[in-house]
């Protein structure tokens, strides 16, 4: 799909995780990130692995630099710069996380950025960790941020506990970050990461920019991933929702069958992201969408007989609130509409 960077996993975490990014990189022609603690054993396993390039992380807030790694602040700054130089003399792309950095003091987060830009690390990643960053503030933190590391560009990483990840990620490039870290249907830890399809399509329609992404299998990759993590996609996701592009209210089905610019963004069409749109039979439907349903599988309903059916279909859509194509023909037939032939929509 052209996605720039695929970060694989955590080679040191198992025998099985090593594996597999060992066999993504060799399978993959774009970037290949490994993850690892600024931890020794971690950064060899990660060049052991093949990456492209390893992303090393360590905590820099108070809490969980007392709670967590249970070291100082001269400790983590330290092990830091170490890391980035071993994995800069091997040859490798250089990424460095402070972690925690919305929760991190000031002062002590841009003199770590300092001193791992200098280290030669290429990227500075800044992670809201646990979420709790506002759009405003992550442009301001980030915006020091990019000052503060001259020659390394930055990338932020923001988690979704208050719903602003997607927000905060678009915060983040429009104070100068290059790169967000997103994942496809907004997978991850607690309530999730800013998702792929979301930040891609509100770059691509909002921002006019060109990602390079190939946004038509968008909605065909959040399919997969969704059997294949067990992880539910909601209706009323954004992007790729099974609702994303479905209209029942028969204001907005009339509207949308006239232009459907009307009541969709106009600049995110369901062809964009390899979805379809619908028109959903229920209780709020009108007689323009039960008309183009009924024309689509061969029905020819005067305007008495669409009324008639459109009632049939707000009374069955108020007990049951969907209601199926069946139940639509079934509806027709009983009103006596004519059919010419059965037409595949």
């Amino acid at each position: 799909m052209g996605t720039h960077v695929i970060e694989a996993g955590f080679p040191v975490n198992s025998d099985a995780e090593f594996e597999a990014v060992r066999d993504i990189t060799d399978a993959s022609s774009t970037t290949v990130c490994g993850l690892a603690r600024v931890v020794d054993v971690d950064i060899e396993a990660a060049l052991d692995a093949g990456v492209d390039m390893v992303h090393v992380f360590v905590s820099t807030s108070d809490v969980q630099l007392e709670d967590s790694m249970h070291a100082t602040r001269e400790e983590a700054q330290a092990r830091a710069v170490e890391s980035v130089q071993r994995v800069k003399e091997a040859g490798v792309e250089c990424m460095f996380s402070p972690m925690d950095a919305t929760r991190t003091d000031e002062a002590f987060l841009l003199d770590i950025v300092e001193a791992t830009t200098d280290a030669g690390a290429d990227w500075i990643n800044i992670p809201d960790t646990t979420g709790v960053a506002t759009p405003t503030r992550m442009a301001k933190l980030v915006g020091k941020v990019v000052d503060a590391a001259e020659g390394a560009r930055v990338d932020v990483h923001t988690h979704d506990d208050f719903g602003l990840a997607g927000a905060n990620a678009l915060a983040g490039f429009e104070a100068g970050a290059s790169q967000a870290q997103v994942s496809v249907n907004g997978i991850g830890e607690r309530a999730g990461n800013a998702a792929y399809e979301e930040v891609v399509m509100a770059l691509r329609s909002l921002y006019n920019v060109d990602t390079g992404i190939d946004t038509t299998k968008i909605t065909e990759l959040s399919r997969t991933i969704e059997e294949k993590s067990d992880v539910p996609v909601p209706g009323n996701k954004p992007v790729v929702g099974a609702n994303a592009f479905s209209h029942e209210s028969g204001i907005h089905a009339a509207g949308v069958i006239e232009n459907s610019d009307t009541f969709e963004p106009g600049v995110m069409t369901p062809e964009m992201v390899g979805a379809t749109r619908e028109l959903v039979l229920g209780k709020h439907t009108g007689q323009h969408s039960v008309r183009e349903r009924l024309k689509e599988v061969g029905f020819e309903p005067t305007d008495e007989e669409v009324r008639e059916v459109t009632r049939r279909v707000k009374d069955f859509g108020a007990e049951k609130q969907r209601v199926t194509m069946a139940e639509l023909k079934k509806f027709a037939r009983e009103v006596g509409v004519d059919q010419v032939e059965e037409v595949r929509a």
